[in-house]
């Protein structure tokens, strides 16, 4: 592991223009970084990587690098990219572990997170580090949102989180879990109780449904649910799955490592929505993949499908007449996630879009007062780095909205 990234290290161009950091969506100062570690100044490094994003060291292991910062590499353009996930990764992992935290003078200003997914645990390392006092409002009962219980295991190791949870208890961060806000707790409850603030960052666990018949039989399942808890679930030998995003390869690849014998998804155009990286361990796991196939309803014996007709371009172009039966023991539905509309029901002044997502201002401020949100309750499903690029924006909005109700 060393010695491959140093060797990837000493291929960085150190460009004057680095593409690498602009395809970050958080800039990660990459050349810095690599020059960092090339000068064996590990701890800087460390420090800087923490600083720009706090949740460095999971996005170094589940970020799309292809299509960010190692896609951007002058490198990947005729031959491979540097491979900066690797240096990242092992930069951040050793810094999580021995950095000295030091917290600012206390504000004597509260602000409450609702959500320790990656949105709310950056706002929260973001603001304790300021001098903050800080309270997560967790609905389950581990932090880590997406991360804890949408990722698997084999992708991300739940330990990780864990040693997050220790950092974030010394600066102070109190957690509450198993708490929901907008149940027997609600928003006016914060205000009500000190609360200079309030984040929302609930990130969006609502399985969207296709509409079709058969969507409530016993053995039709919603990734997004099934991911969740995998070892819940018994689904047989056969499993077809809908959808082919990042969130389905890991639903195909947790359903092999679970005892599924054959599994099988399925998209009804030739475009896969996962990275090519995910859709290759899939392929390596034992997973197989049907294209033009568009579902149309789920039965006792498996999905119905319609067979679609494909140009050379993998675009619909027309459908065969006859439904194709496809037997499966069980069905897997994966093609993407809402928001949950809790907070905007329960909430007076909180407004949403059609779609249930949060409406925000410039500076991640809802159309509530002194509530600000980020990350995928306010853009839809994305990518952890993209909440925690929104999440950055959304904690300095707030500090500067706190020092102004301070000077006020």
């Amino acid at each position: 592991m060393a010695l491959h990234i140093v060797d990837e290290a000493n291929r960085c161009l150190n460009c004057k223009k680095p593409m690498c950091q602009q395809g970050c969506p958080v800039h990660t100062p990459v050349p810095q970084i690599i020059q960092m570690f090339k000068e064996n100044r590990l701890m800087e490094a460390g420090e800087r990587l923490f600083e720009n994003n706090p949740i460095s060291v999971i996005c170094s292991i589940v970020c799309n690098h292809e299509k960010q910062c190692e896609g951007h590499c002058v490198l990947g353009r005729k031959g491979n990219p540097v491979h900066f996930s690797s240096i990242e990764n092992y930069i951040s992992d050793m810094y999580l572990d021995r950095m000295q935290l030091e917290k600012a003078e206390k504000k004597n200003q509260r602000a409450a997170v609702i959500g320790a997914g990656p949105a709310g645990m950056t706002v929260a390392i973001k603001l304790a580090k300021e001098g903050y006092d800080v309270t997560i409002f967790e609905w389950k009962d581990k932090i880590g949102g997406i991360m804890q219980y949408g990722i698997p295991e084999f992708r991300l190791s739940k330990s990780i989180l864990d040693r997050y949870q220790i950092r974030m208890r010394e600066l102070d961060i109190m957690i509450r879990p198993n708490t929901t806000i907008g149940a027997v707790l609600k928003i006016e409850d914060l205000l009500r109780d000190g609360y200079d603030s309030v984040f929302i960052g609930t990130g969006v666990w609502k399985a969207r449904n296709l509409g079709i018949p058969g969507e409530c039989l016993g053995n039709v399942y919603f990734g997004i649910d099934y991911l969740a808890n995998a070892s819940a679930y018994e689904l047989g030998e056969k499993v077809a799955v809908i959808g082919m995003g990042n969130a389905a390869m890991d639903v195909a690849r947790t359903a092999l490592r679970n005892g599924a014998r054959q599994v099988t998804l399925y998209a009804r155009r030739s475009r896969v929505a996962a990275s090519s990286h995910e859709v290759a361990y899939a392929k390596l796991d034992g997973a197989e993949f049907e294209f033009g196939y568009a579902i149309q309803e789920i039965n006792e014996k498996g999905p119905v499908f319609k067979k679609m007709i494909l140009d050379e371009e993998g675009e619909v172009t027309g459908e065969e007449e006859d439904l194709v039966q496809v037997e499966a023991d069980s069905t897997i539905i994966s093609i993407s996630q809402g928001p949950r509309k809790k907070l905007i029901r329960t909430t007076l002044g909180l407004e949403g879009s059609e779609k249930g997502l949060l409406i925000v201002d410039e500076d991640y401020m809802t159309t509530k007062e002194g509530v600000f949100a980020a990350g995928d309750v306010i853009t839809g499903s994305k990518t952890v780095v993209h909440a925690v690029d929104g999440a950055k924006k959304a904690a300095e909005a707030m500090m500067h909205y706190m020092e102004q109700k301070v000077e006020v």
